[in-house]
């Protein structure tokens, strides 16, 4: 999929405007430390508009410029718009500055070749926050199509080890439309060390929302871009 099909999508309506954050980075966001982060494919603003407005100063980084748009008017609409910087690029070549950011968030965007390059852009102490989509024996209708666009059993566990590692999990949810998704989530920490500090696992459920509460056609939109597999809300 190119972005000139993204810049159709989203200024069609066709993907949802304004997607829910992630449920897990939503629950775990009051224990990180706040300051400056990266939503790496940052399509509508899943993550970003989120984040601005619990007052991260977020640099929003896609290739298209539709999308982008929406960004900075859903960040105006929630009157955050100076707390948001985008950034019309390609994910998967944009050159990163080293230890610039307390998060970085990617959400089901696949490009397991940048991890390194995400992981060096954290400053140190700062998180990692990776969801994707997952390779399963079930039928898994929402995502793409391809599994070269979805991760194996573990493969984002192991490529987070060089971090520590505070979540992780391989979870199926049912969806809406009996939609079912298979999903990789990963939130680490640039941390080295025997002892550290550990911020806790949010309460269950009022700390912890279902993917239910995310738009329903949010991923299954994203479907199988050339360059990466599919683009993150």
């Amino acid at each position: 999929m190119t972005d000139t099909d993204w810049d159709e999508r989203f200024a069609s309506g066709e993907y949802p405007r304004a997607p829910e954050p992630s449920p897990v980075l939503r629950a775990y966001e009051p224990s990180l430390p706040g300051g400056r982060a990266l939503d790496v494919a940052a399509g509508t603003g899943r993550n970003a508009v989120f984040l601005a407005d619990r007052g991260y100063d977020v640099d929003a980084l896609d290739a298209s410029a539709a999308g982008l748009r929406i960004v900075r008017e859903r960040a105006a609409e929630r009157g955050v718009a100076d707390r948001i910087e985008t950034i019309a690029a390609d994910a998967t070549t944009h050159e990163l500055p080293a230890e610039a950011y307390d998060l970085v968030t990617m959400s089901y965007f696949h490009t397991l070749d940048r991890f390194a390059d995400l992981v060096a852009s954290l400053s140190p102490g700062g998180y990692l926050f990776v969801e994707g989509h997952l390779r399963s024996a079930e039928p898994s209708p929402s995502g793409p199509s391809d599994d070269r666009y979805r991760f194996a059993a573990n493969e984002l566990l192991r490529a987070g080890l060089g971090l520590s590692v505070r979540y992780y999990d391989e979870t199926t949810t049912e969806r809406p439309g009996d939609r079912r998704r298979a999903t990789a989530r990963l939130l680490a920490r640039k941390s080295t060390g025997g002892r550290q500090s550990y911020p806790p696992r949010p309460d269950a459920p009022a700390r912890w929302p279902g993917d239910e509460r995310d738009s329903a056609g949010a991923d299954d939109a994203a479907g199988d871009s050339a360059a990466a597999g599919e683009k993150g809300p």
